[in-house]
């Protein structure tokens, strides 16, 4: 498990030692460190639109997404929650990861309330399948995908993932079957309103990766991976675009994506981008 999880006291981490193992593909795990301010009423799935399968939530704007919104003051409840949990992760990147903090920049909160185990997906949108992050119509142009996970079951129902390879490997597995990128479409799926600004070179290489490993029945069943159950009232770190990763089971989760420019780690050589660039297969995406 150590090659997988570096598990943290946020009274006595190291802070060189958690952005060392974080670049380097590690989950930081906080085995007591947790969201407290947790409304009872909001612990439903029957709150979700039924469109979506998660509650969303914009820090600067303040608006939510994909909850009942004829429900009686579900509104005025399910916001400050959302708006206190935000701040709860970006003070955890504060204590574990500072030297983070002045570049990051906000993305949104997740209030996961529905069980994923047994539920209805075609295999892209399959978050139990092995993938690393990439967004189809939100494009990052190489930014580091950056989350904050909390386990609030009130069950004490771990959140269960699987781990699979390091980047590198997965990318030596299926770079050579990776379409090449072609501006004029991606031009296309912007004016059609596809993706909410142009896909780059960067975004499209990293969404076919997340689709081919996906799609793959036989990496997914044979490709080595461990299994990880994070309890209730826990909360961990991880850079998803780089850390090949499973959701299997668990229900009433909160996540905070937030972005940061590959220059300002520590180490952007560790960074999908830097092994893109660098393949074997030249995948000409353009060097910052």
């Amino acid at each position: 498990m150590n090659n997988y999880l570096l598990t943290q006291n946020l009274g006595s981490l190291d802070q060189k030692d958690s952005i060392a193992s974080l670049e380097a593909g590690k989950v930081l795990f906080f085995p007591d460190h947790y969201f407290s301010a947790i409304d009872q009423s909001l612990m439903s799935a029957t709150i979700l639109d039924g469109h979506h399968k998660n509650v969303s939530y914009d820090y600067k704007s303040k608006k939510l997404g994909g909850y009942q919104k004829d429900h009686n003051s579900l509104y005025e409840r399910l916001e400050p929650f959302m708006r206190a949990y935000a701040l709860f992760a970006h003070a955890l990147i504060n204590s574990a990861l500072p030297s983070y903090v002045p570049h990051l920049q906000w993305g949104r909160t997740s209030f996961r309330p529905a069980q994923i185990s047994g539920r209805a997906s075609s295999k892209r949108k399959d978050d139990t399948r092995l993938h690393v992050d990439s967004f189809s119509a939100s494009p990052v142009n190489g930014l580091r995908i950056l989350r904050v996970f909390c386990n609030i079951n009130p069950h004490n129902e771990p959140r269960v993932w699987n781990l699979g390879e390091p980047f590198s490997d997965v990318l030596a597995r299926f770079a050579a079957k990776l379409p090449p990128y072609r501006k004029l479409w991606a031009i296309f799926l912007n004016l059609v309103q596809s993706t909410k600004t142009l896909r780059s070179p960067y975004d499209h290489y990293m969404l076919n990766l997340h689709d081919s490993m996906k799609l793959d029945d036989h990496y997914q069943a044979q490709v080595e991976k461990m299994q990880i159950a994070f309890p209730a009232q826990s909360s961990w770190i991880v850079f998803t675009d780089l850390v090949s990763h499973a959701a299997l089971s668990g229900q009433y989760l909160l996540e905070q994506t937030f972005y940061l420019p590959v220059d300002k780690m520590a180490k952007p050589e560790l960074s999908p981008l830097h092994h893109l660039q660098h393949s074997s297969l030249t995948l000409r995406i353009p060097m910052a």
